[in-house]
């Protein structure tokens, strides 16, 4: 090999090597932005020992019609396919970022159900997470029973699911969330949730 060609040749082996450092910059740059991004909400779900109340996907209107009957999805607000999609979204979040989750419970609502199976499969109803929005002299002693029903089931390892609706979330915790909106809480002693923590909905 010639010095001229060695010279090529360290000449190129430095570009290589300098490249594989900006890019690696780049890279780790990108990496730490979306980290910033990310709710501080998913790091104390990785932790578990949280509630999760979810607010059920995108559902067109308010209420329910003057006919409304559980169990029959004809007579109730469903959700949109904007909020299926909305749904699955949530559900891969959860698996994406391999949160714990102990047990998930759902309104029997039909938009609460639909939103529960089609983000995490399994669930159990439970009347506590029904909405009182047509019957608001039902806020306080549903409200209580809701706190009563989390006393009996503080999560430990994992993480409570719980999806239901705007009201009832806005009664135990003050906060008005968004179709999909996760408020992320820990319990009191009481059965008090202290929130922690929003995350939106995924796109």
């Amino acid at each position: 090999m010639t010095e001229g060609e060695r010279v090529h040749l360290g000449m190129r082996n430095k570009l290589v090597f300098w490249t594989i450092v900006v890019l690696t910059a780049a890279f780790t740059l990108v990496c730490e932005q979306v980290a910033a991004r990310e709710p501080a909400g998913w790091d104390l779900l990785r932790q578990g020992g949280l509630v999760v109340l979810i607010r059920h996907a995108a559902a067109p209107g308010f209420g329910d019609p003057p006919n409304f009957r559980i169990g029959d999805c004809t007579t109730q607000r469903n959700l949109s396919e904007e909020g299926r999609l909305q749904a699955q979204a949530l559900g891969e979040s959860f698996r994406r970022r391999k949160i714990p989750i102990e047990k998930v419970y759902s309104s029997q609502w039909c938009r609460c159900r639909d939103t529960a199976q089609l983000a995490f499969g399994a669930f159990q109803e439970h009347p506590a997470l029904n909405s009182f929005f047509e019957q608001p002299q039902l806020k306080a002693p549903q409200t209580e029973a809701l706190r009563a029903f989390l006393m009996q089931l503080r999560p430990q390892r994992g993480n409570l699911v719980l999806v239901t609706h705007q009201v009832n979330i806005t009664a135990l915790t003050g906060v008005v969330p968004q179709p999909g909106e996760m408020v992320v809480a820990a319990l009191e002693d009481g059965g008090r949730p202290v929130v922690k923590s929003r995350i939106t909905a995924p796109d």
